[in-house]
């Protein structure tokens, strides 16, 4: 059974800020890159326990994205009673671990 992707505003955001930050409306590489980070993230839907839990916070997962040094983490949770998968931020793979306040 197909789950539910809900993206939370925090990640629609993170997403907002990287399709700037990368120039996606100028370049078609770019473009391409974030169309396929998005596709990513949408194929949660299918097997979204497919991707390791953090370290820190068991319940939660991430799914990376992209080639060194450009890869991107996609932190979510599953919910399986909802049979859903909240998208809860999405960070570059180098920047510091996230804390508990950017997990909320």
């Amino acid at each position: 059974m197909a789950y539910l992707v809900n993206v939370t505003f925090r990640a629609e955001r993170d997403l907002a800020q990287l399709y700037r930050q990368i120039n996606a409306e100028n370049s078609s590489a770019a473009l391409k890159w974030y169309l396929g980070l998005k596709e990513a993230i949408l194929s949660l839907e299918k097997y979204p326990n497919r991707c390791p839990a953090l370290r820190t916070k068991d319940k939660l997962r991430h799914l990376l994205y992209g080639h060194k040094p450009h890869i991107y983490r996609v932190i979510y949770r599953v919910m399986e009673k909802q049979k859903r998968v909240e998208v809860l931020h999405i960070r570059h793979g180098a920047r510091r671990k996230p804390k508990a306040s950017d997990l909320a």
